[in-house]
């Protein structure tokens, strides 16, 4: 198991619950992006991440919310992770609901620089839209060996 810290990053969009207002959207939608210096690292790099994102909506049907990490190294974007979770259905009330994921990336080779990105995105045909209305946040921490 890897165990020396090689870097970590946090990519903070928003920190404070109701301080943002975007709707979702069927095109996914950058809300954090960070880059880790891993030339330093020794054998068996690895990435762990972990990102929250809130979402706020009148939900009379169940609405999936999709979560997409990709890698990008050398301009490439390689997705690594994507949960899909369903907001809750409301009684017509407002529903506010915190989606947090976390994964890790072991990377085969060491690129010396890699970027990471995390995506929101809903399906297409909803009549409901729901909001993101924070916190949104993205971090991610390199080991190796």
């Amino acid at each position: 198991m890897p165990n020396v810290l090689v870097d970590s990053q946090i990519s903070q969009n928003s920190s404070i619950a109701g301080s943002i207002a975007i709707p979702a959207s069927t095109t996914p939608a950058l809300f954090g992006s960070l880059g880790l210096n891993t030339a330093a690292a020794g054998p068996n790099l690895s990435v762990h991440f972990s990102a929250t994102v809130t979402l706020s909506a009148i939900v009379s049907v169940l609405v999936p919310v999709t979560i997409t990490i990709v890698r990008v190294v050398s301009g490439v974007s390689f997705p690594v992770y994507t949960a899909t979770e369903t907001l809750p259905i409301g009684t017509l009330l407002l529903t506010t609901e915190a989606f947090t994921i976390s994964g890790v990336d072991a990377l085969d080779d060491n690129p010396g620089f890699v970027v990471y990105q995390a995506f929101i995105s809903i399906p297409a045909g909803l009549a409901i839209v729901p909001t993101r209305v924070g916190p949104e946040s993205f971090q991610a921490v390199a080991f190796s060996d």
